[in-house]
């Protein structure tokens, strides 16, 4: 343990995230054999096999689970410390919700006017980064924070509405409405199962969908799917994305689906995230 480096890390999480040796040292501009070695030396170091390796990839045991873990805080915090020490000029990491890439790209386009020199990483993503841990830098998210060392604002309410294809419609629902007790006779799309719990998932139940012919963690994924007449999904009303789309009326109105920004109190005084929080909140508010 007293001879544990960064670098020896950097192993075990590449190895993590990539599945296998060969493809851990492309990720890390090593050989295959490099990796190996390297990966070799940590386990002596620690005393213990770290890593069950076959021909199929790569499976780490319980205990290196834990380093990676380590791991994962180090090259979060070592990735906030780049980004802060840099102010002005550097990357601004924002994390949204999947669906919401191409709306926060448009209401960065006025910061970016203002700070030409700050390169942004806009992650969406179907897992909450972790702001507090400085995974992101500003994130949008569905839910509340409950740390007590973030930021966090209500940016907008929308409502969500069920819609098809203008092809569906046309052949399975002309009076364009779903009445009651019609919905198990349509299949839905969706999110995938871990985020059934979601209001809209909920919703879509409550109306009496019990078939989801088509399930994905990629907003995109989803409204190409009703586009091409995979079923019914639940969009949020005034999404520009559902524009070739009909609205399809219901008996129980759609839930509303809150947005909260969040950042990190220690970004406070800097006035390039002040900026980019500030033009996220503008547009969200004018496109409420």
């Amino acid at each position: 343990m007293e001879t544990l480096s960064w670098d020896d890390l950097r192993i075990l999480l590449a190895v993590h995230r990539a599945g296998s040796l060969l493809a851990a040292g492309k990720a890390l501009g090593l050989s295959t054999s490099t990796t190996a070695r390297r990966l070799d030396a940590l386990e002596a170091a620690m005393g213990c096999q770290l890593v069950y390796r076959s021909q199929s990839g790569t499976e780490l045991k319980p205990e290196a689970l834990r380093i990676v873990r380590l791991a994962e805080g180090l090259a979060h915090g070592l990735d906030a410390l780049r980004r802060d020490q840099t102010m002005l000029a550097g990357t601004l990491r924002v994390s949204v919700p999947d669906g919401m890439a191409v709306t926060l790209a448009r209401s960065l386009l006025a910061f970016r006017e203002a700070y030409p020199f700050v390169d942004l990483e806009l992650v969406g993503e179907s897992r909450m980064a972790d702001v507090a841990a400085r995974e992101a830098d500003i994130a949008v998210r569905l839910t509340r924070s409950t740390s007590n060392v973030l930021v966090e604002k209500h940016l907008a309410s929308f409502r969500f509405a069920l819609f098809a294809s203008a092809d569906y419609v046309r052949r399975h629902l002309p009076a364009r409405r779903l009445g009651k007790g019609e919905a198990s006779a349509h299949p839905f799309v969706g999110l995938d199962e871990r985020w059934k719990g979601l209001p809209h998932e909920q919703w879509m139940r409550t109306l009496g969908a019990t078939r989801f012919a088509f399930r994905s963690s990629s907003m995109e994924a989803i409204v190409e799917a009703v586009r091409q007449g995979a079923g019914l999904a639940a969009f949020l009303e005034k999404d520009p994305r559902n524009s070739d789309l009909i609205r399809v009326e219901t008996d129980v109105a759609g839930p509303t689906q809150p947005f909260y920004l969040v950042y990190h109190r220690d970004l406070r005084k800097q006035s390039h995230v002040r900026a980019a929080v500030t033009a996220i909140e503008t547009y969200m508010r004018a496109h409420r």
